[in-house]
């Protein structure tokens, strides 16, 4: 007995220690990587180099490219490189708010579905499951819709899409970490709930958690970019790729780099995520 309450749980390192111990080892991780770091840096810093102002008409509409205008002009003669340079800061922004938000529930409520042994594990994941019976796209454009013309819906739809696999992605690893030895001499030593949640359950799940939270963030920013693109987030005059692409698809012929730069950015973020996650899950080269 002495020997079971003296046991060491593999939570030698936090958290955070534990995701930096998955710093991607294959190719296609660290191609991921670079690639993130790549569009994140065009998304956070671009606002910072635009060479004309975003909304500032400065020639004929979908002029092509040109010595002043690398990208060329969009359907109202706007610089698109400008407007390249600005529309990712609110795909990055609304997209990791909308994750953050599911995590933040998803998690709690994953971590003691998981670990309880009371009438709790049953009613969390019942509720779990109601979310879960709404087809997700029906769901996200129903509560745009009803929310009206704004991205504070789109929003709020996405974090809701997005809970039910965290909550079961979480549960699932929390439960299998709960019959582990070292909870249950973690437990055997008087730790109380939380403690054990997060001192010892928590540590040991971050491989999935990373993982999971890539693919969330990706499934965001593609919701997010896709009901944009049907007008009902994010309205004109903003600047945003997921706008871009629909704002200007009737001029591809004309300039096609109005709304293939933006879908490329969009592309980009989302197969990086995806190429880093892998990694992190541990997958092969």
């Amino acid at each position: 007995m002495t020997a079971l309450l003296k046991t060491d749980s593999p939570r030698g390192f936090p958290f955070g220690a534990a995701l930096r111990r998955r710093t991607p080892k294959t190719l296609s991780g660290r191609i991921g990587l670079a690639l993130l770091v790549l569009v994140l840096a065009v998304a956070l810093l671009g606002p910072l180099c635009t060479p004309y102002s975003p909304d500032r008409t400065v020639g004929i509409p979908f002029a092509g490219p040109s010595a002043g205008h690398p990208l060329g002009l969009d359907f109202l003669g706007r610089d698109v490189l400008s407007r390249v340079l600005t529309g990712g800061l609110s795909v990055v922004l609304y997209a990791g708010v909308a994750t953050l938000a599911a995590y933040a529930v998803g998690l709690t409520v994953g971590l003691l579905a998981g670990y309880s042994r009371s009438w709790l594990e049953p009613v969390l994941m019942r509720l779990t499951d109601v979310l879960l019976a709404f087809p997700a796209l029906v769901f996200l454009l129903l509560l745009a819709t009803a929310f009206g013309r704004g991205i504070t819906g789109v929003v709020i739809a996405t974090a809701l899409i997005q809970l039910p696999p965290i909550v079961r992605i979480v549960r699932s690893a929390a439960l299998e970490q709960s019959l582990k030895g070292y909870v249950e001499a973690a437990v055997a030593r008087g730790e109380g709930t939380l403690s054990v949640l997060g001192r010892e359950i928590l540590p040991n799940i971050a491989r999935p958690v990373a993982a999971d939270a890539g693919l969330r963030f990706s499934w965001s920013v593609l919701l997010i970019a896709g009901v944009n693109f049907l007008g009902l987030g994010l309205q004109p005059p903003a600047a945003d790729w997921g706008l871009m692409v629909s704002e200007n698809r009737g001029g591809i012929a004309l300039n096609p780099s109005s709304m293939l730069v933006a879908a490329a950015l969009l592309g980009a973020l989302t197969l990086a995520i995806n190429l880093l996650g892998d990694a992190l899950a541990g997958g092969t080269e």
